[in-house]
């Protein structure tokens, strides 16, 4: 590991007495746990994404700007404390700046640390324990704050944020990628493409068909199925699909057939924008049915055996288990179809859908199973896999304003001491490691870079909604992908529902279930704790809007809306 470093001089230009700042006293951490040092002069160069780059590199961070002896300037602040009230102002802030370059200096070493544990599993060839990243909403618990908060003003740090997304800004570009045939894909997963065959039944709008049963009957159809065995809160229902699923085989002479389902559609996200609103209103619709749970996360973490971040690489869930939790729809389908043989056409009406929120946008395990690489890109996308066994399944797609998203994304996850300043910190690291990457990847590979998407404290590239869309539209027609608002949506349930209803060539309903359907609460809106909160910093809100304004600008472009600039929304709870 190499961390470059030049000394920490006295700035020329003298800086203002803090308590000169407007915003110094309201900004102050409050809890020296919590509060998140700003990458103020972080020129990051971050680990390369593929398995065979960790063989090849070392990890190497270079960091401009630097600092003098953190151990004097510790004994300063902590042994001397009539020393530091005797210095001028001036002095005391850049001891301050010095300080916080110390904190990021830490927080480089601590993240080197851990990837290099992760390279070594990654080497062995071992991933299962292999501990991931935490969640970047708990990142700063691994940040040794000492045992002195440092008071810092937002306002001092606005210049050189600035200066950081006007460099993001100035390096956006909108590339394409190299899509991979399918023989590479059938040669990355072929159990996938060995269960779910080419065709599916004819007559059934659903995307089904039959496999041959060969188990006896004191097997247990689920007995192994993983999400069964780490949900306790769906034990019940496979307890139901068991005692069902024998007489649901259809049998043909001597052989058994069990009906196996894929969703007609998915709900592929973004996540705090809506989707479990959608999810629950589409649930209360008679002709459409979703799996046992709402969000799987099977094409994007199960399938690669990543249950909670927390816990690493467990066993890979086979791809019949993510099946199984079609089963109940399936039987629905299949009685239909086999019990109301003169009404196939209006009984075949059932679909299917999936609402993982994590679909559209999260690759992250790509890094540890795929070796081949173009430019730190992932060579395979969650799509590429989703459109060769699938090419006419549906996707719909909920965004809001990205800049309310991330706030709203921050508040969700369950941190202490949250607050609008805390909020900014995290941001302004994460916009710092963003530019970091920046300068030596392209702007997709740092999209999809795996220790970048760790290492923020808030997750920037959620938001980044059109590079997603981009990536969706080379395997995908654009009719196959309804574009939705939450702004529009909490505006006009009706709406949006219509227009999602004729999306899936949905039959017509009855005025008191569309009723039922749009004027029924809002689902998971913000807690009431997180409410007294307020908004975010007006500082951290214009520099999030300049940070995402060519994104919108070119989702405005391609999809010939220019709603989605998000110049006039007031946002969502």
């Amino acid at each position: 590991m190499i961390v470059t470093a030049l000394p920490c001089m006295p700035s020329a230009m003298h800086l203002p007495h803090p308590k000169s700042l407007p915003m110094f006293e309201s900004s102050a951490c409050q809890d020296q746990n919590t509060c998140t040092m700003n990458h103020t002069d972080h020129v990051g160069s971050l680990l390369g994404p593929t398995v065979e780059e960790y063989r090849r590199r070392p990890l190497v961070f270079q960091v401009g700007g630097g600092f003098p002896s953190m151990i004097s300037m510790l004994e300063t602040w902590q042994g001397h404390t009539g020393r530091w009230a005797s210095l001028e102002p001036h002095h005391r802030w850049t001891t301050l700046g010095c300080l916080r370059k110390a904190k990021l200096y830490g927080l480089i070493l601590g993240l080197s640390a851990c990837f290099l544990v992760m390279a070594s599993y990654v080497l062995e060839g071992d991933k299962k324990g292999l501990l991931l990243t935490p969640s970047p909403y708990h990142f700063a618990s691994l940040i040794n704050q000492g045992p002195f908060p440092l008071n810092l003003s937002v306002a001092k740090d606005y210049a050189s944020i600035k200066l950081a997304v006007k460099a993001i800004v100035s390096k956006v570009q909108f590339t394409s990628r190299q899509v991979p045939d399918l023989k590479e894909l059938i040669q990355s997963e072929p159990h996938l493409f060995s269960v779910i065959p080419r065709q599916f039944l004819p007559n059934v709008k659903n995307p089904c068909w039959y496999e041959e049963h060969s188990g006896n009957m004191s097997s247990d159809p689920y007995g192994s199925n993983l999400y069964a065995r780490y949900s306790r809160r769906f034990r019940t229902i496979f307890d139901y699909l068991r005692s069902a699923f024998w007489e649901h085989l259809h049998r043909r002479g001597e052989r058994h057939y069990r009906m196996r389902c894929l969703p007609y559609f998915y709900i592929i996200g973004q996540p705090k924008c809506g989707t479990t609103d959608l999810y629950d209103r589409l649930r209360l619709h008679p002709d459409v049915r979703f799996t046992t749970f709402k969000e799987p996360h099977w094409w994007t973490r199960k399938r690669f055996g990543i249950i909670r971040l927390s816990e690493g690489f467990q066993n890979r869930y086979p791809v019949e288990d993510y099946l199984d939790l079609f089963d109940l729809a399936a039987y629905q389908i299949q009685d239909n179809m086999l019990g109301n043989a003169s009404r196939s056409h209006e009984q075949g009406n059932i679909i299917i859908g999936e609402a993982s929120a994590s679909t559209m946008w999260d690759n992250n395990a790509w890094v540890y199973f795929y070796d081949n690489t173009t430019d730190g890109e992932p060579p395979f996308l969650v799509q590429d896999f989703i459109h060769a066994v699938q090419p006419n399944a549906k996707f719909i797609v909920m965004l809001r304003d990205p800049v309310e998203r991330l706030y709203s994304d921050y508040l969700y996850f369950g941190i202490a001491n949250k607050s609008a300043e805390d909020f900014h910190e995290r941001v302004s690291d994460s916009l710092q490691l963003f530019e970091g990457c920046l300068a030596e990847f392209p702007m997709r590979a740092c999209v999809y870079n795996t220790t970048l998407n760790n290492a923020m404290p808030v997750r920037l590239q959620v938001g980044l909604y059109i590079v997603y869309i981009l990536d969706w539209l080379t395997v995908f027609r654009k009719d196959q992908i309804l574009v939705l608002r939450l702004e529009d949506h909490a505006s006009n349930r009706k709406y949006t529902m219509h227009r999602v209803f004729n999306f899936l060539r949905l039959g017509p309903l009855t005025e008191q279930k569309e009723a039922e359907i749009t004027k029924s609460p809002a689902s998971n809106t913000r807690r009431p704790a997180d409410r007294i909160l307020g908004p975010m910093l007006p500082i951290t809100k214009e520099i999030l809007q300049e940070f995402y304004s060519p994104f919108n600008q070119k989702l405005a472009k391609v999809l010939h809306n220019d709603s989605f600039l998000w110049k006039s929304d007031t946002g969502w709870a």
